[in-house]
C-alpha cells in the first residue's frame, strides 16, 4: 500500500511544511487580495518568514514537485467553494497505479488507492495517519475512496474523496474562495518523537497531540493571548512569531467568535 521511491522522495520534501491557514490572514493583513499565491512566491515566504499554507496551498505546490520530477498528478477534493472545502492530490505511478496524498491533513505518508493492484488492502493500516490505522476502500461502482480513522480510543471518522480530477481552472477558482474566506487559526503539524510520528494541531485556540496514547492536551490560553499562542505555534511549526502573531490578530479583528466556529483549511 505505500507509494514507489519517486513519490515518497518528493512527499518526503514537506515534512516540515505545517498545514496552517495563519498565512492567508498575514498576507491578507498587508492589503493583499484573498487570492491563490503561486508557487514562487509559497517558496519566497517560507524562504523568508518559514511559512506554508493551507491545503490549497499544498496540494498546488505537491503537484508543481511531482512534475519537476516526472511525475503525473491532479487536484481532487470535496465541497469546493464552501467552508468545509478540502482538496488533496492524486499522484500517478511508473505502471499507472494512483495514490493519495494529503499533505492538507498531514498524512504520514500517501497510500495507494488502485483495487487493480494486487498489493491493494481494505484491512486496517498502521503507518498512514499519526496517532491511529486506516482503512482505505473502493466502493464498486463509484469514482471514489472511503477513508475511515480508527483512534486508540475507539472513536471512529470518515471521510469520502471524489477520485474525479478537478480541472485546474476550477481548482484556481475554489482556492481563490478558500483564501479570501476567514473563519478561524488552524495549524497542523506532524513530528517524530518517542519513536512514532505524532500530530500536532491548534485548533479553536486549543491545542493537543494526537499519538498512539491517544489525545494529549497542551494547557490552555485564552483568544486574546496572541503573543503566547505564536510562541507556542513558533516552537512547532519554526514560522516566525511576528508573522504568527498578525494573523492571530487578524482573525481575533474580524471574527471574535471563530473560536467556537466550523471553518476551512
Amino acid at each position: 500500500m505505500r507509494a514507489s521511491v519517486d513519490i515518497v522522495k518528493v512527499w518526503r520534501q514537506f515534512d516540515h511544511h505545517p498545514m496552517e491557514t495563519l498565512t492567508k490572514a498575514w498576507h491578507i493583513s498587508q492589503g493583499a487580495p484573498g487570492r491563490q499565491r503561486t508557487v514562487q512566491m509559497m517558496e519566497e515566504h517560507r524562504r523568508q518568514f518559514g511559512t506554508s499554507g493551507n491545503c490549497f496551498d499544498l496540494a498546488l505546490w505537491l503537484m508543481h514537485e511531482f512534475g519537476k520530477n516526472g511525475i503525473e498528478s491532479y487536484p481532487i477534493g470535496h465541497h469546493l467553494h464552501t467552508p468545509r472545502a478540502h482538496v488533496a492530490v492524486i499522484a500517478v505511478g511508473e505502471r499507472g497505479q494512483t495514490y493519495f496524498c494529503d499533505l492538507g491533513d498531514q498524512w504520514i505518508e500517501p497510500i495507494l488507492i488502485d483495487a487493480s493492484c494486487e498489493d491493494f488492502t481494505q484491512d486496517e493500516l498502521d503507518g498512514f495517519v499519526a496517532g491511529g490505522r486506516i482503512k482505505a476502500e473502493l466502493p464498486a461502482g463509484r469514482n471514489e475512496a472511503k477513508f475511515t480513522y480508527i483512534r486508540p480510543n475507539g472513536k471512529i471518522s470518515e471521510q469520502t474523496f471524489s477520485l474525479e480530477p478537478i480541472e485546474m481552472n476550477e481548482f484556481i477558482a475554489a482556492a481563490n474562495t478558500s483564501q479570501s474566506l476567514l473563519r478561524y487559526p488552524l495549524v497542523e503539524m506532524r513530528f517524530t518523537e518517542h519513536n512514532e510520528v505524532r500530530h500536532w494541531e491548534f485548533d479553536r485556540w486549543n491545542s493537543f497531540v494526537s499519538c498512539s496514547e491517544g489525545l494529549i492536551r497542551e494547557s490552555k490560553l485564552e483568544m486574546e493571548e496572541t503573543g503566547e499562542w505564536a510562541r507556542r505555534i513558533h516552537q512547532r511549526t519554526g514560522m516566525h512569531t511576528d508573522v504568527i502573531i498578525r494573523a492571530l490578530n487578524t482573525y481575533v479583528a474580524v471574527m471574535p467568535g471563530a473560536a467556537v466556529e466550523n471553518g476551512t483549511d
